[in-house]
């Protein structure tokens, strides 16, 4: 009986052409690298030397490459200015996330605005693109709002928690309570980089300051509430 062997020799395995991809895969993943590249060394720039100095000419200076490749891969400035704003986003989202779990709701409260306002300092160009309006022509949009309700979502949760358990009253909606934090929290830190709060060591003082009272009024309302309900 005479065996015939196959060879397998010369013929790609099935994890090989799984591995193959097409002209267009390959082009998009390059696509994709070079756009990861290019907002790395627009990161970089806007870290070192603040968002105006964030510009085309700068950016692709720096990629040594021509303004023509920035422009094909963000069509403008404004195009760069909301990947940068995304990972800003990122960079929120990740100092939330270092804030370690308690159970007890106010003491976290008071921590995550603690790491919003070292975030701030970290990253105060990043803060400024964002928040301060450093690129005049850009506004955020859709999928920017969204990436910064991603970054806060850990304080949403906090929020709606601590009014589930009837710790901060639900007569108002979580987003309206977390919009209202929000808001006085950017103001300490949008008068202290307009010089009106003095040096950091009081402009600190003054954000704990708001920080505590806001938070202890949170608290304090619902068991006022609570109070009443008994009368």
């Amino acid at each position: 009986m005479k065996v015939i062997l196959i060879s397998n020799e010369g013929k790609p395995s099935p994890s090989t052409e799984r591995a193959l991809k097409t002209y267009q895969e390959a082009r998009l993943q390059n696509t994709e690298n070079l756009r990861k590249l290019v907002v790395e060394a627009a990161a970089t720039i806007l870290q070192e030397e603040g968002p105006e100095a964030v510009t085309v000419r700068r950016v692709s200076q720096r990629m040594g490459c021509s303004t023509k490749i920035i422009y094909s891969l963000f069509i403008n400035k404004e195009g760069l200015a909301q990947q940068l704003y995304l990972e800003g986003c990122k960079l929120l989202a990740r100092s939330f996330e270092e804030v370690p779990p308690s159970s007890d709701l106010l003491q976290q409260l008071l921590d995550l605005g603690e790491a919003f306002w070292q975030f701030a300092q970290d990253y105060s160009s990043y803060y400024k693109l964002m928040f301060g309006g450093a690129f005049a022509e850009f506004k955020p949009d859709a999928e920017s709002m969204q990436g910064t309700m991603t970054a806060i979502h850990r304080l949403l949760i906090l929020i709606n928690t601590a009014q589930q358990q009837g710790q901060i009253s639900d007569q108002e909606e979580t987003r309206t309570l977390v919009s209202t934090i929000w808001a006085s929290l950017h103001g300490v830190i949008h008068l202290y980089m307009g010089g009106f709060l003095g040096d950091v060591t009081s402009a600190h003082t003054v954000y704990k300051q708001t920080m505590d009272l806001m938070s202890h009024a949170l608290f304090a309302a619902s068991k006022a509430d609570r109070e009443e309900g008994k009368k």
